[in-house]
C-alpha cells in the first residue's frame, strides 16, 4: 500500500477566531463611524482647545452640504462670544520669497514666547497653480509638530470670495479654541492680498533684495496695504543688497499718504533660514497693536471689516442662488448660443436673465 505524501502546503487546523468577538468588533467600529458629534459637543470641545473638534468644525465650514452649512453656522454662532481675542496677521509675498520658511521660523518663535499660533491660508487657485499652500504642512515640519501650533490649508478650486469667507469663519473657530495669534498666508499673486488685508489687523509684506520690483508701479497697491515690509534672506552675500533695498523701500513709503491708523509702516531685514530679525518683526507688530488699540483704530478697522464681509457674503449667496437655479441654467445656455450666433448682446442677455428672477 502506497503511503500518501504529505504536502508542506497543507492547511493545519488552528484555533478559529470567535465569531461573536468579530461581530462585536465590527459593530463597535460601525458605531464609531456613525457617531457624529452634536453641535453642543463640538463647541464644548473647541472651547477646551481640542484640535480634533476644531478640525471637524472647520471641515463643516468648508463643506457645501446644506446640513453641514447649517451645523457650521450654529457652531460659529456659539463660538462668537469667545472670539475676537487674537492678533490677526496677514503675510504675503511672491512665490519664492520664503513664506513657508518665514512662517515656520516666526511661528516657532511665538510658541516659544508662550503664544498659541494658528496658520491659515488663502489660495483659491492652488489646485491649478500648485502654489505654496497645499505643501505647507510638509514644509513646516517643526511647526506642525508643535502642540501650540495649528496649520490648516484652505480649500482649493473655489471662488476667492468663497475661500475668504470660510477663512473668516475659521478665524472665529481658532480664536474660540484659544489661539491668540492667527497668521493668514496668501500666495502673493492675484487679488488674494486684498481679501487677506480685509480680515487682518496687521499686514506684512515679504520681499527679496535685488528682485527688481522695489519701485514698480504694479506693486503699488500691495505696498500701500503693508504695515511693514520685511526683506527676507538678508544673510551672507545678500546682506549688502538687502540693506540697499531697505533704504529704497523706506524712500518709497514716504511717497504714500499717511495711514488712517496714524501708524508709519516700517521696513526691516530678516533671515528666516537663520532665525535672524524675527524678534524685531514681532516687536513691530506689538507696537502697531499698542498704538492702534490706544487710538481705537484697531476696533474701528474690525468693525469696517465686518461690514465689508456682510456685503460680500450677501453677494456670494445671491450669485450662488442665481446660477444654481434650474430655470436660469437652461436660459443661460440659450443666451450664450444667441451671443455666439450674434443675435443678442451680452448686456441684453444679462438683462433678460436677471428679469427671470425679478
Amino acid at each position: 500500500m502506497t503511503k500518501q505524501k504529505k504536502s508542506a502546503l497543507k492547511e493545519q487546523e488552528g484555533v478559529s477566531q470567535s465569531e461573536i468577538t468579530n461581530s462585536i468588533s465590527i459593530k463597535n467600529i460601525q458605531r464609531k463611524r456613525r457617531a457624529k458629534p452634536s453641535v453642543e459637543d463640538l463647541v464644548s470641545q473647541i472651547l477646551k482647545g481640542d484640535i480634533t473638534a476644531l478640525s471637524r468644525a472647520i471641515t463643516l465650514v468648508e463643506s457645501k452640504n446644506a446640513s453641514h452649512v447649517e451645523k457650521a453656522n450654529a457652531i460659529i454662532k456659539s463660538c462668537l462670544p469667545n472670539a475676537n481675542n487674537s492678533v490677526r496677521i496677514g503675510i504675503t509675498g511672491v512665490p519664492g520669497v520664503g513664506k513657508s520658511t518665514f512662517i515656520e521660523s516666526f511661528g516657532k518663535y511665538l510658541t516659544a514666547q508662550g503664544k498659541k499660533v494658528a496658520v491659515l491660508a488663502i489660495d483659491p487657485s492652488s489646485s491649478l497653480t500648485k502654489g505654496s499652500i497645499l505643501g505647507d504642512k510638509t514644509r513646516m515640519e517643526d511647526l506642525v509638530k508643535d502642540k501650540n501650533a495649528f496649520i490648516r490649508p484652505s480649500p482649493s478650486g473655489d471662488s476667492l470670495g468663497g475661500v475668504a469667507r470660510k477663512t473668516r469663519e475659521t478665524i472665529t473657530l481658532c480664536e474660540a479654541a484659544g489661539f491668540d495669534t492667527i497668521i493668514i498666508e496668501t500666495v502673493g499673486v492675484g487679488q488674494s492680498e486684498t481679501a487677506v488685508h480685509s480680515m487682518v489687523d496687521f499686514f506684512l509684506l515679504l520681499k527679496l533684495a535685488g528682485a527688481g520690483d522695489e519701485l514698480q508701479g504694479i506693486k503699488r497697491g500691495i505696498i500701500e496695504m503693508a504695515d511693514a515690509i520685511a526683506i527676507n534672506k538678508a544673510d551672507g552675500e545678500n546682506t549688502k543688497s538687502a540693506k540697499i533695498a531697505k533704504v529704497e523701500f523706506n524712500r518709497a513709503l514716504h511717497l504714500y499718504p499717511k495711514k488712517e491708523s496714524s501708524w508709519t509702516p516700517k521696513v526691516t531685514l530678516c533671515s528666516a533660514l537663520h532665525n535672524e530679525g524675527i524678534d524685531n518683526i514681532w516687536n513691530i507688530i506689538q507696537d502697531y497693536v499698542k498704538i492702534t488699540s490706544e487710538n481705537n483704530y484697531l476696533q474701528f478697522k474690525r468693525n469696517e471689516q465686518n461690514k465689508f464681509w456682510l456685503i460680500q457674503t450677501i453677494e456670494e449667496q445671491l450669485k450662488s442662488s442665481f446660477f444654481n437655479n434650474a430655470e436660469i441654467k437652461a436660459a443661460l445656455e440659450k443666451q450664450l448660443q444667441l451671443i455666439e450666433d450674434n443675435k443678442t448682446t451680452p448686456f441684453a442677455a444679462a438683462d433678460y436673465l436677471l428679469g427671470l428672477r425679478s
